[in-house]
């Protein structure tokens, strides 16, 4: 089970009909993100097999998952957005449990993305599993 404010996304993805919306909706949650601080942006923290240039930055604090992230590109940008809704503040044991593709399939984002975009997704969950399992 997703968490509170990824199962308030789904909703709101229901409810908007036209892909064009869900898009604006995605890309404005990517908008609201805290920008990432720039000594942050390192090669530790660049997520290979991203089109765009992608970076995560995990902080586990007292057994609990967080991360910050950015990209230069909006859709991937937003694409942060939702797995830090997915993500963000669970406990670290939880983590490795999240069908991330099984959550994001809820949204029917697969069909909408191209592959790239599918691939630089797929290597940011990747991260973050790898990350919590550390």
């Amino acid at each position: 089970m997703a968490q509170a404010a990824f199962e308030e996304v789904v909703e709101d993805f229901e409810f908007l009909e036209d892909w064009e919306d869900r898009y604006r909706m995605v890309i404005d949650m990517g908008k609201a993100l805290t920008p990432l601080d720039d000594a942050l942006k390192v090669p530790a923290t660049k997520v290979d097999g991203c089109a765009s240039q992608v970076w995560l930055h995990m902080t586990p604090a007292n057994g609990t998952f967080h991360f910050q992230g950015e990209s230069d590109a909006m859709i991937v940008q937003g694409l942060i957005a939702l797995l830090h809704k997915l993500y963000d503040g669970l406990d670290m044991s939880e983590v490795a449990a999240v069908n991330a593709r099984e959550e994001l399939s809820r949204l029917g984002l697969h069909d909408h993305l191209s592959a790239q975009r599918s691939n630089g997704l797929r290597a940011m969950i990747e991260r973050i599993q790898k990350e919590a399992n550390a």
